[in-house]
């Protein structure tokens, strides 16, 4: 009898297709309440159906929920999807959130058009934590993103020597702080541009919003860990305080993940200060709760290597004409940005992100 596979990269899948069919399948054997919204019209790059699945574990209409997410940026899905694998296997970490009653809201795929096709927006280049803010209100402006568009996607891919010497200048000149904030905080006003937020709520974000009044709409109490890399040294998670800058809700947050959690609005954190992250949805769909929100952000390489990948897919997206063997180098590129192929790695994902989870069941058993 061959020894079961103990390996930490036993939960990580090759691909979107393989994550979401694992997913259903542990869900469903731990009894799970499962709802799926599938991407009309569009599909993944195996030709397979795209779709964000939920998974609800506990009892139906429970007032403390706790919500587990991953995929909101693509690729980043892989390390996300392999933590809620391994949560679904947990015993041990179910069996406390069951005596805590606690209710477990898994949203799996949250990109599923990214995950499938190894880029970091949806089918219509959104970056979804740009997404959900107030529409119905002025779109913000980032004036400094314009200036700076030419020199992040030129003309031709890689960029040559004359235009990575006047992206240089421009940093020299205005500092990297001032740069990765125009590009990183997020733009309304070019379409096939790097981080950018749209125009309307996007299907995911609609559809997310629609999971959670079901799901989690009664709820008193409300926990959130959105699963990320890309960001930050090597391996290392850093939690991201994501919700409302009240301090009722960051102090609870900081009750639950520790004087480690970091609020963009402060400073102090390895994110941009962005508009319309995923988890404040949860602000607007479950409005009788007290909120913990959080991104949990795994490093991988270099920013700027994180951000060339970005940049050469909205290259790509402008040059349709590019030579398949320029494509598939850039997906590559793009996978080992945001998730490395390393035990190591791959063992720091699953550890961080178990504690944080037990940290949240306890904040929300005592809550």
């Amino acid at each position: 009898m061959p020894s079961p596979d103990t390996s930490v990269s036993r939960n990580f899948s090759l691909h979107y297709e393989q994550a979401r069919e694992r997913f259903l399948e542990a869900a469903a054997a731990r009894g799970a309440l499962l709802d799926s919204a599938v991407l009309p019209g569009l599909r993944g790059a195996r030709g397979e159906e795209l779709a964000i699945d939920t998974a609800v574990i506990g009892g139906r209409g429970s007032r403390k929920v706790l919500v587990v997410s991953s995929g909101t940026h693509g690729p980043e899905g892989f390390a996300g999807s392999a933590a809620q694998l391994a949560l679904l296997e947990d015993t041990e970490l179910l069996e406390r959130a069951q005596r805590a009653e606690v209710a477990l809201l898994l949203v799996h795929g949250v990109n599923p058009y990214g995950f499938s096709h190894l880029q970091r927006t949806n089918e219509d280049n959104v970056d979804l934590n740009r997404n959900h803010i107030d529409f119905s209100r002025p779109l913000p402006s980032n004036p400094v993103y314009a200036e700076l568009e030419p020199l992040l996607i030129p003309a031709q891919w890689p960029p040559g020597p004359a235009e990575r010497q006047a992206l240089q200048q421009w940093i020299e000149s205005h500092g990297m702080p001032a740069y990765r904030k125009a590009v990183t905080a997020g733009q309304y006003g070019s379409p096939d541009g790097v981080f950018y937020g749209g125009t309307g709520p996007t299907w995911s974000n609609r559809s997310l919003r629609a999971m959670l009044r079901r799901h989690a709409g009664a709820a008193t109490h409300l926990g959130w860990v959105d699963i990320h890399t890309g960001l930050g040294p090597w391996g290392h998670g850093e939690k991201i305080y994501a919700g409302r800058p009240l301090e009722q809700d960051h102090a609870m947050a900081r009750a639950w993940w520790g004087a480690d959690l970091f609020a963009p609005f402060a400073g102090d954190s390895v994110s941009a200060d962005v508009s319309g992250p995923v988890v404040t949805a949860a602000c607007d769909e479950c409005p009788g709760a007290r909120l913990a929100l959080m991104g949990l952000e795994f490093g991988t390489v270099e920013q700027e290597e994180v951000l060339g990948c970005l940049r050469a897919q909205a290259w790509l997206r402008r040059h349709p004409e590019a030579p398949q063997a320029l494509r598939e180098q850039i997906g590559q590129r793009t996978l080992d940005a945001f998730c490395c192929d390393s035990q190591a790695w791959r063992g720091m994902v699953l550890g961080q992100t178990r504690v944080a989870l037990l940290q949240a069941v306890q904040g929300l058993r005592t809550a």
